[in-house]
């Protein structure tokens, strides 16, 4: 391979890995801007880009999707690709899309006006989970336990709508000031506190108000945890994560169990389908189980935290094989994506 992979560095991101990768492995490589004005241009000649787009940057959900599909039409292999990304961090996106895909989603209604979610309220069952489109780690997520509790949350959805990253004190609760302690980090989270405010201003400012619809998901009672399925490639990597304590909610809880004997495999086999189906390189499954006990996917993400994924120690192929030993995401994605540059593939829209 002799034109570079072109990647876009974000401390803290992918990009950590890939470039150390490369480096490591003597693969042509460059380290672009994404934000430079003439990046296209900068692009041309490389092979690839790879750019970890990132929900809580508001400059990277302005433009990224767009400098990724421009690369992608001067054909170069990028990730994420448009399968994998042009649904991130969108809840409504992702209903219309598993849906369309015919995968087991927990039964999602949304409404584009008042009047008519209303409507739809007045005859729904109770309790059911508010969502806005944008948030991960269980951000923007509420149990709505009656229709006037759920009224009250549509009228100001069609009004002066919700703060996409929440209140500015979310990032300080009591809550995550006790997890904090309980792993042993509560200086660290002291010492990053201000910044953490700020940025919350700042997403909250620039991104706007999420407004103009009204989002519920069916409320799945009686799970303990959810379960956590990456599918990269041929790969699935699974764990668990513990309902936090008095809640409803698992993602972000950090409470993570890697059994493998526990996992429901039937979790793999539809994460590994729905995959295939959409065309994805990389995507993060959340199953929970409704009532019959049937697993049901909650949403989708390309973005990830990797160590989890690193710590099952391990991944099933498609054949449900286990492959012991631990792996990196980053360094999974990008074997996928050199593989796919060496054989010529580019990449085709699913």
């Amino acid at each position: 391979m002799k034109a570079p992979i072109a990647i876009h560095h974000r401390p803290g991101s992918f990009s950590d890995r890939w470039i150390e990768f490369c480096r490591d492995h003597a693969i042509p490589h460059v380290v672009v801007n994404a934000y430079w004005t003439d990046i296209i241009d900068r692009l041309r000649g490389a092979s690839a880009f790879l750019w970890h787009i990132a929900h809580g940057l508001p400059a990277d959900m302005l433009m990224g999707r767009h400098v990724l599909e421009a690369a992608e039409q001067m054909g170069l292999v990028v990730f994420p690709n448009y399968s994998t990304r042009w649904h991130f961090d969108d809840k409504i996106a992702q209903k219309y899309l598993l849906e369309a895909a015919g995968a087991p989603i927990v039964p999602t209604n949304v409404f584009f006006d008042l009047h008519t979610a209303l409507a739809w309220i007045d005859k729904a069952q109770f309790p059911k989970v508010f969502k806005l489109r944008r948030g991960s780690g269980s951000r923007n997520v509420r149990l709505v336990r009656t229709a006037a509790e759920a009224r009250a949350l549509a009228r100001r959805a069609f009004g002066r709508g919700y703060k996409p990253a929440g209140a500015v004190l979310d990032s300080i609760t009591a809550w995550k000031i006790t997890k904090a302690k309980r792993e042993g980090r509560l200086i660290d989270f002291l010492r990053v506190a201000p910044a953490r405010l700020r940025h919350r201003l700042t997403m909250n400012l620039l991104m706007g108000r999420e407004r103009g619809y009204v989002y519920f998901q069916d409320f799945m009672p009686n799970n303990e945890h959810d379960t956590r399925v990456t599918v990269i490639g041929q790969r699935a990597f699974a764990f668990m994560r513990r309902v936090r304590s008095g809640d409803f909610r698992a993602s972000g809880s950090g409470q993570i169990i890697y059994d493998r004997e526990r996992i429901d495999m039937r979790c793999v086999r539809t994460a590994f389908d729905v995959a295939l189906r959409l065309g994805t390189q990389s995507l993060a499954f959340d199953f929970v189980y409704d009532e019959q006990r049937q697993p049901r996917i909650v949403e989708v993400s390309f973005g990830y935290a990797p160590g989890p994924v690193h710590d099952c120690n391990g991944f099933w192929d498609t054949e449900l094989n286990w492959h012991e030993g631990a792996l990196w995401p980053e360094e999974a994605i990008l074997h996928d994506l050199i593989a796919g540059i060496s054989a010529g593939s580019g990449q085709d829209r699913a």
